[in-house]
Order: structure tokens, then C-alpha cells, then sequence
């Protein structure tokens, strides 16, 4: 079952940006200092320009023009102050976005880790894939570009409008009047815009899922046939992504246009309406010049914040996909007790996926240390559900799972790796060294230590690697092949040394000699240890002590090979048709 991550509301993003602007508080008010340093240089322009025009027309002459030139170069230092103080402040504010980046990036990454092993695993690899990068990056992109930017053009655009208002307040009114036409599309724009960028971050988030799934198992869809499936399943992603960027960019086509006439409406209306002022005496023509250059540059700021007022809206929205995780469940605090001894026994356990129906109804069993148990099934038994539960990677929902009396899922993971570890046909390989892969299962370890680790699984390729254990292992330098990977995940349990190892058909999906050599190496392993081996083909059973046979999510039989047999019940009907009897 697949569970969906949360989505934080408004409240919480508000809270969160406020949080940033706390964080580095210093510099966000050095950013809003020079802004208004900026904004205040921007105006004096533009009331010179009208002094040049009263100038001129009172008192025409020579001594007009020794006071044009000195207005004028007045007007080129102010200009000079401007530029300086603008591009000062888009420096600082480029270093406040880029430690909000920073400090956004690194919350992202603990609140992950931070998720309870569950989650991680019946969350959509995509959806939190594309949180942790695109989402992020556009949320950073955001805060290192746009808001800088944007708090300059709303700086400068508040103290325009003032000005306008302040030379002449009917006038100013009369031209500012002609902006409600940007007031009106800006609310219809952003009333739709939020859902519709959500609806846009989760249809990329599902059609990443389908993209990696698809080519993370394209084995098995090669060997299932299901090509046709999943280029079904691709194709009905992509229309559903499609669908939704066609949304969002037909909400810019509204808005910009809008927006692009709205601008050159109040220049206009000071213009005509200045002009029968001017007519009637009521006002100067300098006031009307300088009134119209207010307004003209009203929509250098006004045309930034429409260019980034989409990109705000996208950048909130995976800003809310971003701190979701805070509201994700956390992994409970683990407990401190270290188990008595190494019997894992699991009592009256019933387990469901996303609180609907029971998959395990009240299952009873008890593993011996040292002993081989075989846990055999039809499939959807429950029997790798079952083996989740036995690794603590899940919790049952009534019922319990301990080892040596301490419930499995509270154990700490260092003490848990040292407890019970599952093998399955999944595995990673960090984009790391060969010693930093190996250390994870013990900090610790020697040089030494981790070669017997390789040793004792046959890996004879990691002494052949260029830089042997400092070999970084990826795609783009030495990539391992499947039976590598394998063998690099048993050396792991090695150094881990666990009690109790899980096996989930570790070796299914590799081709028959390699899975031989793999066998072999984990013969070594699993020597001296507790075994609990989810079967999927029944002659993995034949060689164990006792077999648990599953049903529907119960286990109906329990015994070693030959008791089962000869009960004639359902493992002996098992056997029968494995072997085409």
C-alpha cells in the first residue's frame, strides 16, 4: 500500500518563512536598509526632472541653464547612488536566500531520515524524490532570486506610489485609480493559482513514481510481459502532468496580458487628466512631468513582481510539499533496554496497511535461537508482511513482536542491526567509497576487519578495484553488477553480526550462476545463526527445521518437512503440485 505524504497549509508556510527571516535576521534587515536607501535615491530623480521643467519655463535664460546643468548634475549622482545601492542590496539579499537554501535543504534531509522506516517504505519513492529536488531547488531558486528581487520592486513600487500622492494627491489618485484593473486580475490569479501548482507538484511526483518503477523492475516486466501495461500506465502520467502544466500556463496567459495593459493605464491617465490641470491652472507642469516619470517607473517594479509572481506561486507550493514532512508521523523515540537473549517470539499480532482491513489475523510463533524456520504460502499469504514485522521495519497493530522480551520496532537501529537483519532482492550501493558502503553496518570496523567481511562472502572483485577499499562505487566510475551488490550487501550482515537473518528470496532476481556463487557466499553467513526464510518456492523449505505454512494472513500449519507430509494438509498439496504430482 501506498501512503501520501502531507501537504503543509498556509499557516505553515507562513510560519516557516518567518522562521527563515529569524534565522538571519541581520541580514534580511541590512537587505530591507538598503532597499529604502534605494527606493528614496530612485525618487529624487525624477523630482529634478520637474525643477529642470519649472526652471525653464518661469525664467528662461542664461541663468536658467547654469541651474539646469547643476540639477542635471545633481540628477546623474543620484542615478549613480541608485544603481550602487540596488545592486548592493540584491547582493545581500542573494546571500540571505542562499542561507535560507542552505538551511531548507538540511531540514529537508533530517526530517527524512527522521521518518519512521514505514513510512519511507509504503511512501512513494517518486513523491519524495521529487520533494527532496525539485521542490527544493525551486524552493531555493525562490529564495536566492525571486524574494530578493521582489522585495526590491515592492520597496521601490510603495515608495513611487507616495511620491505620486505626496506632489499632488488628486492627480495621484486620479492615475493610481487605473491600477484596480492589476488589483482584479491578481486576485483571480492567485485564488486559483495554489491549487492548481499542488495539483502540478503531485502529478510530477506520480509520474516520477511510474518512470523509476518501471525502470527499477524492468526485468521483471520484460520477464511478466507487461510492457504494454506500463507504457499504459506512463502514457495516463504523463496526459495527467500534462493536463496540469496546461492548467497553470493558462493562468499566466490570463494574468500577464492583464497585468501588461494594466501598467500603461496610470501614465495615461496622468497624462489626460494632468493635462486639464494643467490647462486650469490647478497644477505646474513640472508637477505633471514629474507625477508622469513616477508612474513610468511604476511599471519597472510592477513588470518584476508579475515575472515572479508565477514562480512565487509555484515555489509556495513546493514549499508546502517541502515542510509537509514536518507533519509526517516521527519515528518513536527508541528504547534504551538491550534484549535478554535472542528468541524472537511474536504473540496475538495483527497487522493492517492504512488502517484498512487485517492482513495478519492474531499469529502465534516462537523462533529458537540457532534454529531454521521456512514461513511458506500461496501469494498474498502475508508472509513477507510478516517478515517486515519480524525485522521491526513495521509495527503490528495489536499484538507483539520481541526479541529477548524487548518489542523488535523500539530497538534502536545500531542495537537493531545487531539483533535481526532482512535480506531481500533489493539492495543499494551508496555513491561512495567501498570502505564508506561497508562502514555503515559498522562504524568502527578495521581495514582489516572489513576485507575478512569480504572475504567470508567470496567477494574476491574488491581486491581487483583500482584504489581497493577507497574505490568509489557508481554508474560513473566502477558500477557492481547484481551479484556484486548482493555480495556487498552479505559482507554488510558480516560486519553487522546479527543473531537473526530474514531472507525475503534474497537471490531471486539474479541470473542462475551468479545466484549460485551468491548462495554459496551466504551459506558462510548464515552460519551459526537464527534463520527465518520467507519461501516463495518450496524447495527452499525442504532444509528446514520446521516450516510455518500461511493462509490468508494465518498460519494454518506448523512443523518440520516430513510431520507436514505426512498430515496430507495443505503443505503436503503444496508440495504435490510443485513437483507436478
Amino acid at each position: 500500500m501506498t501512503a501520501v505524504l502531507p501537504v503543509a497549509g498556509r499557516a505553515h508556510v507562513r510560519r516557516a518563512a518567518v522562521r527563515e527571516i529569524r534565522a538571519d535576521r541581520w541580514t534580511f534587515a541590512l537587505m530591507l536598509a538598503l532597499n529604502v536607501l534605494a527606493a528614496l535615491a530612485a525618487l529624487i530623480a525624477p523630482w529634478l526632472v520637474g525643477l529642470i521643467v519649472d526652471t525653464v519655463q518661469r525664467s528662461p535664460g542664461p541663468a536658467a541653464v547654469a541651474s539646469v546643468d547643476r540639477t542635471a548634475l545633481a540628477i546623474v549622482v543620484v542615478t549613480v547612488v541608485h544603481i550602487l545601492l540596488a545592486r548592493y542590496s540584491l547582493y545581500v539579499g542573494y546571500r540571505f536566500g542562499e542561507g535560507a537554501a542552505a538551511r531548507i535543504r538540511e531540514r529537508f534531509l533530517e526530517r527524512t531520515l527522521a521518518l519512521p522506516a514505514a513510512t519511507v517504505e509504503h511512501t512513494a519513492t517518486g513523491d519524495l524524490a521529487a520533494r527532496g529536488t525539485s521542490d527544493v531547488t525551486r524552493v531555493a531558486s525562490a529564495l536566492r532570486n525571486a524574494i530578493p528581487e521582489v522585495f526590491v520592486a515592492l520597496t521601490q513600487g510603495l515608495f513611487l506610489i507616495g511620491a505620486v500622492l505626496f506632489i499632488d494627491p488628486v492627480l495621484g489618485a486620479c492615475g493610481l485609480a487605473t491600477l484596480v484593473t492589476i488589483v482584479v486580475a491578481l486576485r483571480w490569479y492567485l485564488r486559483r493559482a495554489r491549487t492548481a501548482y499542488l495539483a502540478e507538484g503531485a502529478s510530477g511526483s506520480d509520474l516520477a513514481e511510474v518512470l523509476t518503477s518501471t525502470a527499477s523492475g524492468a526485468r521483471t516486466v520484460e520477464a511478466l510481459r507487461l510492457q504494454e501495461r506500463r507504457i499504459a500506465a506512463a502514457e495516463t502520467a504523463i496526459e495527467t502532468a500534462r493536463g496540469a502544466r496546461l492548467r497553470t500556463l493558462w493562468l499566466r496567459t490570463v494574468l500577464f496580458p492583464s497585468v501588461d495593459v494594466s501598467a500603461v493605464l496610470p501614465l495615461v491617465g496622468v497624462l489626460l487628466i494632468g493635462g486639464v490641470f494643467y490647462q486650469n491652472g490647478s497644477v505646474s507642469l513640472g508637477t505633471v512631468v514629474t507625477a508622469a516619470l513616477y508612474l513610468r517607473q511604476l511599471s519597472v517594479p510592477l513588470d518584476t513582481i508579475m515575472l515572479w509572481v508565477e514562480e512565487l506561486q509555484a515555489s509556495g507550493a513546493s514549499f508546502a510539499r517541502v515542510e509537509g514532512l514536518a507533519a509526517a508521523p516521527a519515528a518513536e523515540r527508541p528504547t534504551s533496554a538491550e534484549p535478554a537473549d535472542d528468541r524472537i517470539l511474536v504473540r496475538d499480532v495483527r497487522y493492517a496497511y492504512d488502517h484498512r482491513g487485517d492482513v495478519l489475523h492474531g499469529l502465534d510463533l516462537t523462533v529458537q535461537p540457532g534454529e531454521r524456520l521456512a514461513v511458506v504460502g500461496p501469494s498474498g499469504a502475508g508472509k513477507s508482511t510478516l517478515g517486515r514485522l519480524l525485522a521491526g521495519l513495521d509495527r503490528p497493530r495489536t499484538g507483539e513482536v520481541t526479541v529477548g522480551g524487548v518489542p523488535v520496532a523500539d530497538l534502536a537501529p545500531e542495537l537493531l542491526r545487531r539483533q535481526v537483519v532482512l535480506l531481500t532482492q533489493d539492495h543499494h550501493v551508496f555513491r561512495d567509497t567501498l570502505r564508506h558502503n561497508l562502514l555503515l553496518a559498522r562504524a568502527g570496523a578495521t581495514d582489516a576487519e572489513l576485507h575478512a567481511a569480504l572475504d567470508t562472502v567470496s567477494a574476491d572483485w574488491a581486491r581487483e578495484l583500482p584504489e581497493g577499499l577507497d574505490t568509489v562505487l557508481s554508474p560513473d566510475t566502477h558500477k557492481l553488477n547484481g551479484g556484486q551488490a548482493q555480495q556487498l550487501s552479505l559482507a554488510r550482515v558480516v560486519l553487522a553480526d546479527p543473531h537473526t537473518l530474514i531472507l525475503d528470496e534474497a537471490t531471486a532476481l539474479l541470473d542462475p550462476a551468479t545466484a549460485r556463487n551468491t548462495e554459496r557466499a551466504l551459506a558462510a553467513v548464515l552460519e551459526g545463526r537464527s534463520v527465518i526464510a520467507i519461501a516463495h518456492r518450496l524447495q527452499t523449505a525442504h532444509d528446514a527445521e520446521r516450516i510455518a505454512v500461511m493462509d490468508e494472513g494465518r498460519i494454518i500449519e506448523l512443523g518440520s518437512h516430513g510431520e507436514l507430509l505426512a498430515r496430507g494438509g495443505t503443505y503436503a498439496n503444496l508440495w504435490r503440485s510443485w513437483h507436478g504430482d
